[in-house]
């Protein structure tokens, strides 16, 4: 056997050891995909894992007589990599659902070829709006977040405070530039003016030339549509710089808590962002917050929250509509309202696309803070229909135009 070959046979290997049991009739196999070591791994990682398999717990481990099994692998962000783990687990694994899908290319590829298997796809950490539109598919759903509720929520809602001129920091790939044009489209249809814009390649570690062009603007909003470290490398950055200091606002578009505490309240206070998911918003949210931080030692983050409520809505409707066919369960999610630890009365839309409540969130200082993770004022709530793009605008072939 060539190298090559045998390179090839052990990564076919690696892949059918991500699960722990052998595939078959008797289990329903939940798959969590998603960068584990890389730029990405602590906007889900495996606190995404942790969190499905909370979600399995509420159910006892079983449905329709099955054991419910979680497996998971890490994509290292490489495309052909995550179609590869992906057709195995359908094809060879029997995978039911594949949940998390940090990545937006990734998450597209998967979810076509769910798509023709007949398969569920819950995305959670993937941005783009594409999921819901272009490539719409009925048995695909995308929860929490998107590049509209956090570029369009976020920019009406600071708008809204009376900042009206923005500075974007866009990363330089599909996902930053979505999220920038949102931005700017939304900035400026609601009198807002874009000083201007400056692009940078995803993995940078020096900031200093953009920033300062950003702080030269003298906008009053600099607006990061970017993530993971990235987001982290450039808030860490601006505050060396004094820029927040300074009377600029900092408008994360893709942070998450596990941002700020890795980054500290020095740093990051004053940033305000959107969230989905905040830990101590209520009962119910910290009742998540302390099953999870027992297993993984910090509180659950937007992407790993949505996580635990996408499966629990996956499981919900498989048990309500007595089968784990993949197409049936699809129609059932879209019947069922959204309601678990952390959501109440959200509703599922015909393209896939979770219409919820977001929250407008200010990072607080060092003095407001009560002790660890205790990181966000919820400044207001955006209401779904303001963080969901219009299903008039919806490019989705599910759904039905008047």
């Amino acid at each position: 056997m060539t190298k090559p070959i045998l390179a090839v046979a052990l990564a076919a290997a690696s892949l059918a050891a991500a699960g722990s049991a052998q595939a078959g009739p008797d289990a329903i196999r939940i798959g969590v995909l998603n960068d584990q070591t890389g730029l990405y791994a602590d906007f889900g990682g495996i606190g995404s894992v942790e969190a499905a398999k909370l979600a399995v717990e509420d159910f006892g481990g079983t449905i329709l007589g099955k054991k419910i099994e979680i497996i998971t692998a890490d994509h290292q962000n490489k495309p052909d990599i995550g179609l590869t783990i992906a057709r195995e687990w359908f094809d060879v694994q029997q995978v039911d659902a594949i949940a998390e899908l940090t990545n937006s290319a990734i998450a597209i590829g998967v979810q076509n070829l769910a798509k023709e298997r007949g398969r569920i796809t819950l995305a959670t950490a993937a941005g783009t709006t594409r999921l819901t539109n272009e490539d719409c598919s009925p048995t695909s759903f995308h929860w929490m977040w998107d590049t509209y509720s956090q570029a369009t929520g976020t920019a009406r809602a600071v708008l809204q405070g009376g900042d009206k001129s923005w500075f974007l920091l866009a990363a330089d790939y599909a996902f930053g530039h979505q999220m920038a044009a949102e931005l700017s489209k939304t900035v400026q249809e609601n009198g807002g003016t874009v000083a201007g814009q400056v692009k940078h390649p995803i993995g940078s570690a020096d900031f200093s030339s953009f920033l300062l062009q950003a702080q030269a603007s003298k906008a009053q909003v600099i607006g990061l549509a970017n993530g993971g470290t990235d987001t982290s490398n450039a808030i860490k950055q601006a505050a060396e710089f004094g820029i927040t200091d300074g009377g600029q606002k900092l408008v994360g578009l893709a942070v998450m808590i596990s941002d700020v505490h890795a980054l500290g309240l020095a740093s990051a206070k004053g940033l305000i962002a959107t969230d989905g998911y905040y830990w101590d918003r209520d009962e119910g949210s910290r009742e998540l917050a302390r099953r999870f931080e027992a297993r993984m030692k910090r509180k659950p983050n937007m992407v790993q929250a949505g996580v635990y409520s996408a499966v629990v809505h996956y499981l919900k409707a498989m048990q309500a509509a007595g089968t784990d066919d993949g197409k049936v369960v699809a129609e059932k999610m879209r019947e069922l309202p959204v309601n678990d630890l952390i959501t109440k009365g959200a509703t599922v839309r015909a393209d896939g696309r979770v219409a919820r409540d977001m929250y407008l969130i200010q990072v607080k200082t060092p003095a407001e803070s009560k002790g660890p993770w205790d990181y966000y004022k919820i400044l207001r709530t955006i209401p779904a229909d303001q963080a969901t793009m219009p299903l008039s605008e919806s490019k989705c072939s599910l759904v039905k135009k008047s």
